[in-house]
């Protein structure tokens, strides 16, 4: 298969139009990072023009070297101690019912960031009480308290990606394993959140292989699954193995709903936060709201 060229079905729109230039103005005044830029995520101009972006918390520079990831790579700055109000701020005046919060790994802080995650949930909970708070959290190199922190402030849907099946896991994601990574989501679920996860295709994955990472995962309780095509970022990273055609994401969410998960985004151009907003009410209508309201005492 030739992979120089995308095909037809994975151009994305350009950024463009009112909502996007406002999303803009919003990231570059608040001085915040957003996974949507760092990670050259393909749906930008669609999201930045539906009025909606991921935040990305702790920096814009992680401390590990996925070989599929387009963050940068290095020694991180010092902590931003302002950055959970700004994000509050944020997320306020978009006015967001629902927002999605993301962040580098931090493997030289002594708890991964996780205070600083709980920090942010808290800001964006007291500032907008009817917004449901949605994290796509790092590992934590499995440490349970780290995790327990994040999940002391709450999250509405706690989003922790695997990425890949088990066999292609050191070459991709190089620090992270898949064992560990399922214990993290069994842990949420455990505590009894939602729980959501993701993987892409198109990396030399097998489809014996799919099948059980999905069996793996809703047999750990994960509720939302997504399921999108793998773009290499840089020549320095992973080459695409395939492109899948469409035929084939509609294959895989069937097939994940007949095993277990609740709800099942699968597409070319899907990403963790890609219409998350929409993926939680697929899987909760407004219950996760009230859930959320209980908790807060609104």
């Amino acid at each position: 298969m030739d992979t120089t060229r995308k095909p037809a079905w994975l151009r994305a729109k350009l950024p463009s139009g009112p909502a996007y230039n406002a999303v803009r103005g919003l990231v570059d005044g608040h001085k915040l990072h957003t996974v949507c830029q760092s990670a050259q995520c393909p749906n930008l101009g669609e999201c930045w023009s539906r009025g909606t972006a991921t935040v990305m918390i702790l920096g814009n520079i992680c401390t590990r070297s996925c070989n599929f990831c387009a963050i940068q790579t290095g020694k991180p700055t010092e902590l931003d101690l302002g950055e959970p109000a700004r994000v509050a701020d944020a997320v306020a005046t978009m006015g967001l019912r629902h927002c999605v919060i993301t962040s580098v790994a931090r493997d030289e802080l002594a708890d991964g960031g996780a205070s600083v995650w709980a920090a942010t949930i808290r800001a964006i909970r007291h500032r907008n009480p009817s917004t449901a708070i949605e994290v796509l959290v790092p590992d934590f190199k499995g440490r349970t308290e780290d995790i327990d922190t994040v999940l002391g402030a709450r999250p509405d849907i706690f989003n922790h990606n695997v990425e890949t099946v088990e066999r292609l896991q050191r070459p991709v994601r190089v620090q992270a394993r898949y064992d560990r990574s399922r214990g993290v989501l069994r842990h949420a679920r455990g505590r009894g959140f939602t729980v959501k996860t993701g993987i892409m295709l198109g990396l030399g994955e097998r489809r014996e292989e799919v099948e059980q990472t999905l069996r793996d995962l809703a047999g750990d309780g994960v509720s939302i699954l997504t399921i999108g095509q793998y773009l290499q970022p840089t020549k320095q990273h992973l080459p695409v193995d395939r492109w899948v055609p469409p035929e084939e994401f509609v294959h895989w969410k069937q097939f994940g709903l007949s095993v277990g998960f609740g709800v099942v985004e699968s597409g070319a151009m899907v990403r963790s936060s890609y219409h998350a907003d929409e993926q939680s009410l697929k899987y909760t209508g407004e219950e996760h709201l009230n859930t959320h309201n209980a908790l807060s005492g609104a």
